[in-house]
């Protein structure tokens, strides 16, 4: 980007779009005002396609919708409380939204609305001034009350009104900063950081499901670690994921233990790397990225200094997943994610030691059965895990896990791994055993799996024959348990 002429001049291709043009068509004709405003315009000025668009007018809400009906395919009214009308037109979907400011009070957990009708008035109410720029329709005016061309062209963050002011009046415009420092490589300006290390704790207004929302953009984008950074050097992380500051407390000055902070940041790094590469246009994946992110956090509460000198951190897998499963929860995570990142971060230090020694078969049917649908997440999760600057200890890593891959890879071509039962159902137990349903076929079922995992396929004879001895020595057994109580009465 060169100037502020050229970055104007990508406004154009913005506007020309079908779903703009009816839009800006249809609101003048009914006699109202129109804007682009907000991401669209800002990704169009740094030549990027943005995936929304959005408008502001001065019509209030039951206009709105007026106007959109005629020309829209569907409507969506779910926004109106706000001034919010949803629509889809030319086969893209946006947003109108009346003028308006809004704001947090001590007492609530949800922003207060008021409609305006003034869009200079709108624009410095809004989070920053990249994002306070307009592009009036159809006259294509640009409109920059705050300064926004100039902080978009310094890959600067600065608020419309004083940050204290804008962070107060709304405490998730502090999340968004992070958010926007990770997706657009921006810097929040002194004072904004300031404010945010000031207010810190004003984002306890927000409820759980407004912060769950902007850390779920966060770790979407690329640069995700640039806008943790930003929360937990100003303190943010502290309230609302606290267990990621709390790794700085496993700093070791002595250097007997690697950095848990750091590489925490570098695993995250390491992961969207590797998605990205193994899974190309494909949505980003917050389940892995989630669990990249904790998968240490059990470190701080499972720290021993040994009596040699060295640091172990044991069961810091259990003990993570557990922090991890509770904290998402506080943040209203739906329970499929919860308990996905529970697991991957559960079997995170699964393959350590496969290196050091030769896994027998059955080994790796556990790894595979153990980690179903989440073992392609946990591949990308395991080399990630791996920050060591010994290369040669890196590629001893790297090749082992290569080696583990290719053997899943072989099973599960020959005994399909995702789906291993047992080689009979319940059904042909009880069939055989003549017993009814109960807990002597769930007993039954694990035997027979425990014999599938460890020597592969059995086929049916061979698996009838083993139920039937297992049978007999568990009848004798109970036998023999009843005649010791029997005689001991």
């Amino acid at each position: 980007m060169t100037g502020v002429a050229d970055a104007v001049a990508r406004l154009d291709g913005l506007a020309a779009q079908p779903a703009v043009a009816r839009l800006s068509a249809a609101f003048a004709e009914a006699g109202h005002e129109l804007a682009l405003v907000g991401g669209p315009v800002r990704d169009a000025m740094l030549g990027h396609r943005g995936a929304d668009l959005d408008f502001t007018t001065d019509a209030r809400p039951d206009a709105i919708a007026r106007i959109l009906r005629p020309i829209a395919s569907a409507v969506w009214e779910v926004g109106r409380a706000y001034g919010t009308i949803a629509a889809r037109v030319a086969g893209e979907e946006v947003e109108v939204t009346t003028y308006r400011r809004d704001r947090y009070v001590p007492s609530s957990r949800k922003p207060e609305v008021e409609f305006g009708d003034d869009l200079h008035g709108d624009l410095k109410r809004r989070d920053f001034t990249v994002n306070a720029i307009a592009l009036r329709l159809p006259s294509l005016a640009v409109v920059d009350p705050t300064g926004g061309i100039a902080a978009l062209l310094e890959r600067r963050l600065t608020t419309p009104s004083p940050a204290v002011e804008s962070f107060d009046d709304d405490p998730l415009r502090m999340l968004r900063a992070a958010r926007f420092e990770a997706r657009l490589g921006f810097r929040l300006d002194p004072d904004g950081r300031s404010a945010m290390q000031a207010l810190a704790p004003r984002i306890e207004v927000v409820s759980a499901e407004r912060v769950r929302d902007e850390l779920i953009k966060l770790l979407s984008a690329t640069r995700a670690t640039a806008g943790l950074r930003l929360l937990v050097d100003t303190g943010l992380a502290a309230i609302v994921l606290p267990e990621l500051p709390a790794l700085r407390l496993t700093v070791d000055s002595q250097h007997r233990h690697k950095d848990v902070y750091e590489h925490s940041l570098t695993v995250l790094e390491q992961a969207v790397d590797l998605e990205q590469e193994r899974f190309p246009g494909t949505p980003p994946d917050v389940v892995l990225r989630l669990a990249a992110l904790l998968h240490d956090i059990g470190k701080p509460a499972t720290r021993r200094f040994e009596s040699d000198g060295q640091v172990t951190f044991h069961h810091h897998d259990v003990v993570g997943a557990k922090l991890a499963r509770k904290r998402l929860k506080a943040l209203r995570f739906p329970n499929d994610v919860v308990d996905q990142v529970f697991g991957l971060i559960e079997l995170h230090q699964r393959f350590f030691g496969y290196g050091e020694g030769e896994w027998t078969d059955s080994a790796v049917r556990r790894y595979a059965r153990d980690a179903g649908e989440l073992l392609p997440r946990l591949h990308i999760l395991t080399r990630a895990d791996v920050t060591t600057r010994n290369v040669k200890k890196a590629r001893r890593l790297s090749i082992a896990y290569d080696d583990l891959e290719a053997r899943i890879a072989v099973l599960e071509e020959q005994e399909a791994l995702s789906a291993i039962r047992p080689d009979l159902d319940g059904e042909a137990i009880m069939r055989i055993l003549g017993v009814p349903p109960g807990r002597i076929v769930g007993e039954a079922r694990s035997f027979l799996l425990e014999a599938r995992l460890e020597e592969g396929p059995l086929g049916a004879e061979e698996a009838e024959r083993r139920l039937r001895a297992w049978h007999r020595s568990r009848s004798w057994l109970l036998d023999a348990a009843n005649n010791s109580c029997e005689i001991e009465k």
